[in-house]
């Protein structure tokens, strides 16, 4: 890691040691910049701004063991940092230096919400530093759900913005590739909204299409037929819910795992309801869907247009649902992708992978 002195820098430049300051305070940090002035048109395009860490904050969980966190925000951007006791000098380009000091504000407000900085949640950070306008700590602060004293968080902006959607529309489509936290998020939104009393009862649906496999009759009752198809969504559930309670809810029918077809000639009031894998809907089966939705009910469908298993010909109700439904108020489209990823970061590159090699195509 190579870190320059704060003077070296600026004499370089021919300016002032120091050309801008921050300090960052408590409750909502603020970057409060004093720049020099000067006519040198090459030191103008240079800043130092300094931060001083509030004693609160362990250095330690800021830049990381053996600095590693700090290394990772030194590759990705064009600065030079200087770190003396609690005190962080930036030197670099105007508006690059201002950015890691951006960067540094919104770790220390994820420490002061007690988040734990770590090289994954650093890079999704970073990447929203730089390609969007959401604030990191507003999505990484965002709960969707409680259990157990542990938070389900969105942890993308995309991610925030498809709970942000479920929260104020009707119909929510969530569609992205796989990894995206589309079903994860829908289920987590749907047990918060039963468990707040919002609504009286969850419904979690698929369409039971074989994944290009041919498995044949399979042994046992309807519902040990139909089973593997619906564990996704079970395995879902029992990530927030204690086993106990689940099975007395579904045992009830509080909360309700059943295929598509099950749904036909239904009115759902009161209900969450929740459409996976819909991708492999047709667009009769997806109009079908749709107008089960009753009174005091909210629907999210997910999908990945990019996995149809529907016969070779057969039009995808997904994609069907993208053209028919776009100007309908209270139905909101949420497009995720590769960035969207929030699991090992070697099926962000396959995602990446596949959708540059289809587009080639």
């Amino acid at each position: 890691m190579a870190l320059s002195a704060p003077d070296e820098v600026s004499e370089a430049a021919g300016a002032p040691d120091i050309l801008g300051e921050a300090r960052l305070h408590s409750r909502s940090p603020r970057l409060r910049r004093m720049k020099a002035g000067t006519t040198n048109p090459v030191a103008q395009s240079t800043t130092e701004v300094k931060i001083l860490v509030p004693g609160r904050h362990d250095m330690v969980s800021l830049l990381g063991q053996r600095d590693e966190l700090l290394k990772l925000i030194e590759s990705s951007f064009s600065t030079s940092i200087f770190v003396r006791g609690n005190e962080i000098t930036i030197a670099g380009e105007r508006s690059e230096a201002e950015r890691v000091a951006y960067l540094f504000e919104e770790l220390l407000a994820l420490l002061d919400a007690e988040h734990s900085l770590t090289t994954e949640s650093l890079e999704k950070t970073i990447d929203m530093i730089k390609t969007s306008e959401q604030r990191p700590s507003d999505v990484f602060s965002d709960t969707a759900l409680v259990h157990r004293g542990k938070a389900i968080r969105p942890k993308t902006g995309g991610q925030k913005r498809y709970v942000d959607a479920i929260r104020k529309a009707t119909i929510t489509f969530g569609i992205g590739p796989a990894g995206t936290g589309k079903t994860y998020l829908a289920v987590a939104m749907a047990v918060r909204a039963l468990l707040a009393k919002e609504v009286a009862r969850v419904i979690l649906t698929r369409p039971a299409v074989e994944a290009g496999e041919r498995l044949g009759y399979l042994p046992g009752t309807l519902a040990e037929k139909i089973d593997p198809y619906m564990r996704p969504l079970y395995d879902a559930l029992m990530d927030m819910m204690d086993a106990d309670k689940m099975a007395a809810m579904i045992q009830r029918g509080t909360i309700e795992v059943s295929p598509l077809a099950y749904m036909r000639g239904r009115t759902l009031n009161d209900s969450f309801i929740i459409l996976d894998e819909a991708q492999n809907t047709t667009p009769e089966q997806m109009k079908m869907f749709l107008t089960r939705l009753g009174f005091g009910s909210k629907v999210v469908v997910t999908g990945d247009v990019t996995q149809i298993d529907l016969p070779a010909g057969q039009y995808s109700g997904l994609n069907a649902a993208r053209e028919i439904l776009t100007d309908i108020d209270g139905v909101s489209f949420i497009f995720l992708d590769s960035r969207d990823v929030v699991r090992h970061k070697i099926v962000q590159e396959i995602v990446e992978a596949y959708r540059r090699f289809d587009e080639s195509r």
